[in-house]
């Protein structure tokens, strides 16, 4: 299973055969994602995330996708509390879609709706929304997961466009971010790219319209300015660290190794081929449905 599907356990296609009586319960949390330090962030987010989140870019295969930065640390996120509530305004689309996601066909043609059957709020006692009704149809709340999930795909379209004309520009750079804490102790995220000012400033005029033009260029703004969140991260990691560890820490952003363990990579979860079983929901060029 690739790295973005990481809050993903055990995701099944949903079938009125197989969840015929489940029903999906709001308000679990978001425990699934406490070991998430990094998740996908679409371009259209990028507005409101870059407030409070450190906004890269990191490889995924052939790709390269924007991502947020969650933690300091391998399997860390220090934007989810003890309680399990996610402490910042603006909640990603990549953890609010869940535990639904589309699992492409391998033409990428069709893609059928999974759930992650390890969800603590997917239950078969009528608690929440229902998946089927009596006669195995579809309910209204499957259908607007199916158009949220569409919405989602659209979207991922548009930003894998956005960032491969980045890389065609060759307007990004590998970046380190580094914490020290107590002691002298430091901490090291990589595995994440970040546009170089310098090579944005050195772009032909007409190249730089055309972004001005598309709102690229305001994107690549955003990004920018979102990365004085590493201090954002820092600052939770102290608090995190409270316990044990009191004195300030500092963070720099610094260019680095190309790869490491910090941020998301592998292919995106959307188009990602899994087995099909029983009756299911699916979408194809002309629209979703569930069977």
């Amino acid at each position: 299973m690739s790295t973005q599907l990481l809050i993903y356990e055990t995701a099944v296609p949903v079938s009125s055969g197989r969840h015929g009586k489940a029903c999906i319960e709001p308000g679990r949390g978001h425990a699934f994602a406490r070991k998430a330090n990094s998740v996908p962030l679409m371009a259209v987010e990028f507005p409101q995330a870059a407030a409070e989140y450190a906004i890269v870019f990191a490889q995924a295969g052939d790709d390269v996708v924007p991502v947020v930065i969650l933690g300091a640390r391998q399997g860390e996120n220090l934007y989810l509390g003890t309680d399990d509530a996610w402490s910042a305004k603006y909640l990603p689309a990549f953890v609010r879609r869940y535990p639904f996601v589309f699992s492409g066909s391998a033409d990428g043609k069709t893609f059928t709706l999974c759930v992650d059957e390890a969800y603590q709020g997917l239950n078969y006692q009528g608690r929440g929304q229902p998946l089927f009704t009596e006669d195995g149809k579809q309910t209204p709340f499957v259908d607007n997961v199916l158009k949220f999930l569409q919405e989602y795909r659209t979207q991922f379209l548009r930003t894998k466009a956005f960032a491969r004309k980045l890389a065609e520009h060759q307007l990004l750079e590998p970046m380190q971010a580094q914490f020290t804490v107590t002691g002298g102790t430091k901490l090291s995220l990589g595995g994440f790219m970040a546009v170089n000012r310098q090579k944005l400033k050195q772009l032909p005029a007409d190249v730089l319209a055309q972004l001005a033009a598309t709102d690229e260029l305001e994107l690549i703004y955003l990004h920018l300015q979102s990365m004085r969140n590493f201090d954002v991260v820092k600052d939770r990691l102290v608090s995190a660290l409270a316990p044990t560890d009191t004195a300030p820490a500092t963070a720099v952003t610094d260019p680095g190794n190309a790869l490491g363990e910090g941020a998301a990579d592998g292919k995106a979860s959307d188009d990602k081929p899994a087995a099909k079983a029983g009756k299911k929901a699916t979408r194809s060029d002309q629209g979703a449905t569930a069977n």
